[in-house]
């Protein structure tokens, strides 16, 4: 398994961070490239839970995943990236790689208020191979949470919503064709996703938000802070056992296809 400290693998194993998925999502495609390569090569109509899943098999696997895993990840992603154009373009990368930290400490702040600035900043060092292995240097992922902070301000100066980037949330947010049991939850994943996003990029999507939405989120949160304390710890960390063993399942067949 990869090396991080146990206070670490507690953060990012927390299963209860993965409602932070949506946000990241509305927050990478916000850039207009990511944005572009998600619409043309993403099946978001038919499959609108793919990327969140992708991502956090991603997360798991190079934070806390074995080195096969991580290598395993980052193939997937290479070959996903292959067709689009400006992928490996580092500053879109580092974009990409950025909110999953900063999407995952604003969920834990929701649900369990401020992470305390020691395990931010461990966190930060232990996220920074999500960056590598979408081929960022080393040296282009921050290495202080003041460092982040810093580029965090002026990456989210230069993001610009596009009519690609609201056609794939409504993909994302009102998906017409996944499992029942997805669409069931969608009215929760929808106000959690659009409260957390910052007040501009809400007005850019163009949703509405005022009094009632803000009461309803509020509503919604203290509801799922109370659930969240309630579940076992194992539990929590189900969704990271389950997702790894589908990505190792996925690589063990890719493998055996290519070795034919």
């Amino acid at each position: 398994m990869t090396s991080v400290s146990p206070a670490v693998r507690r953060f990012a194993a927390d299963g209860s961070l993965v409602m932070a998925g949506g946000r990241a999502i509305l927050l990478q495609i916000a850039d207009p490239v990511v944005a572009a390569g998600v619409a043309r090569h993403s099946d978001f109509a038919h499959r609108p839970q793919q990327r969140l899943v992708h991502t956090l098999q991603y997360v798991y696997a190079v934070v806390l995943g074995s080195p096969a895993d991580a290598r395993a990840a980052a193939a997937f992603v290479e070959h996903a990236h292959r067709p689009v154009q400006g992928a490996d373009d580092p500053d879109h990368q580092l974009w990409v790689a950025a909110t999953l930290y900063e999407s995952a400490l604003c969920m834990h702040e929701v649900l369990r208020g401020p992470v305390d600035p020691a395990l931010a900043a461990a966190v930060l060092t232990a996220y920074e191979p999500l960056g590598g292995a979408l081929r960022v240097p080393a040296d282009r992922w921050p290495s202080t949470p003041a460092a982040f902070d810093a580029y965090w301000r002026r990456a989210s100066a230069a993001l610009r919503v596009t009519d690609e980037a609201r056609g794939v949330v409504r993909d994302l947010l009102h998906p017409r064709f996944a499992p029942v049991w997805i669409r069931a939850l969608m009215p929760v994943a929808r106000i959690v996703t659009v409260g957390m996003l910052p007040p501009d990029l809400r007005t850019a999507y163009g949703f509405a938000w005022g009094g009632a939405e803000q009461r309803r989120y509020d509503r919604t949160v203290a509801v799922l802070r109370r659930v969240v304390a309630a579940v076992p710890g194992p539990v929590r960390r189900l969704p990271v056992q389950m997702l790894l063993r589908s990505l190792r399942r996925a690589a063990a067949r890719r493998t055996t296809v290519v070795g034919r």
